[in-house]
């Protein structure tokens, strides 16, 4: 019997660690799963060792380190008394690389499922993924380039996200109805971050700039989805303050119907302009760092990207204009949305190559994952 251990610490990853064990099941159904499991795991049968705790942020994992070291420990001694075939970590870099590194010296093997950003900043992390894994399984297609650059055998499998969402573009007007918004308006969905530290940056601008381009064409409404409660308390209280009049519609998540309604996207940067890529609707971004942070990256050269918004990174090119730190004005950023707005030509080519993105990014990711993992264990 082939058994393999998996561990999630996080409910994205738990809903890609699913996917996998399914679609590794209906390759070779006689295959066993254990580990650290949530719910979605579960449900394909996955034998819990463990549930998932998932901890955000310094405070947070601080407060948990204790009992997040002891998990880890208990994990290692799990495994190493009843080696699997294969070791699997999905995501959580900072709790399964170090898993992984121990587990492989013990001779097992090990593979992990998506990268963690060493392409990004910090490179000499690199050396950890070396020692820690036999196989990264990549989502991104210019990570494999880097890694195997580093000597980390690496397979691109697609992005999941990219076979979620249909390849065709949904017409805006159905959307905007749907929402209550006028479908026969030009909308502006605003997406300010989801957390709280981004939102504290970018609500302030992002809403000034609404008001920029509603000066400039009244016809505008806007639309903005909330990750959650207190997100929307916090927006709604800059929007008292900053923009009482605007014509906006708050959405309680709904992140893809508010991209869908939209004409064009305003947005952090970060996951969302993956998804705004995905759902082919151009998109201006902003962002904002702390200012101590920004010093230090800036000082060290701690980030080594040509591009900050994932959409332009996959693209290879600066698709959506990007505004950082002083840039992100009203003026900067309104004249960006307006340039998208009133030329129907730059929006239709913005579109079309959304498309070809996205046709590269949707690899059936399970699938090719699971066929990667099975080879490793056949080796």
């Amino acid at each position: 019997m082939t058994r393999i251990g998996i561990v999630a610490n996080e409910v994205s990853g738990d809903q890609l660690a699913a996917s996998l064990i399914h679609a590794l099941k209906a390759k070779r159904p006689e295959l066993r799963f254990e580990g650290m499991t949530g719910p979605a795991m579960e449900a394909e049968g996955c034998k819990s060792l463990a549930r998932m705790d998932p901890v955000m942020g310094l405070v947070e994992v601080l407060k948990h380190l204790p009992g997040l070291l002891s998990l880890r420990r208990r994990l290692f001694h799990h495994f190493q008394i009843a080696p699997p075939d294969l070791f699997l970590g999905v995501d959580a870099p900072d709790f399964n690389l170090a898993l992984e590194t121990r587990l492989k010296a013990e001779g097992i093997r090990t593979a992990h499922f998506v990268s963690p950003t060493v392409w990004a900043w910090r490179q000499k992390r690199v050396k950890k993924l070396c020692r820690a894994v036999d196989l990264m399984l990549c989502i991104f297609p210019f990570e494999v380039d880097f890694l195997q650059r580093n000597s980390v055998t690496a397979s691109y499998v697609g992005h999941p996200l990219a076979d979620e969402i249909p390849l065709e573009s949904t017409a805006p007007e159905g959307i905007r109805s749907e929402l209550g918004l006028d479908p026969d308006r030009p909308v502006i969905a605003i997406l300010p971050g989801s957390r709280m530290s981004e939102l504290g940056m970018l609500s302030a601008p992002f809403l000034q700039t609404a008001i920029w381009c509603l000066q400039r064409h009244p016809e505008l409404q806007f639309v903005a989805p909330m990750v959650n409660a207190k997100i929307r308390t916090a927006f709604s209280e800059q929007i008292v303050e900053v923009a009482p009049d605007l014509p906006i519609i708050l959405l309680d998540g709904e992140a893809r119907k508010a991209i869908q309604a939209a004409d064009v996207v305003l947005t952090a940067s970060g996951t969302a302009t993956l998804e705004t890529l995905l759902l082919k609707r151009p998109m201006v971004v902003g962002y904002r760092l702390a200012a101590l942070t920004y010093w230090l990256v800036k000082t060290f050269n701690l980030v080594k990207i040509p591009h900050m918004a994932m959409a332009n990174l996959i693209a290879e090119e600066r698709l959506a204009p990007e505004f950082l730190q002083g840039e992100v004005r009203p003026e900067t950023l309104g004249q960006a949305l307006l340039d998208f707005l009133e030329s129907p030509a730059r929006r239709a080519g913005v579109v079309t190559r959304y498309r070809q993105l996205h046709e590269g990014l949707r690899c059936d990711a399970a699938n090719r994952a699971a066929d990667a993992v099975l080879a490793l264990i056949d080796q």
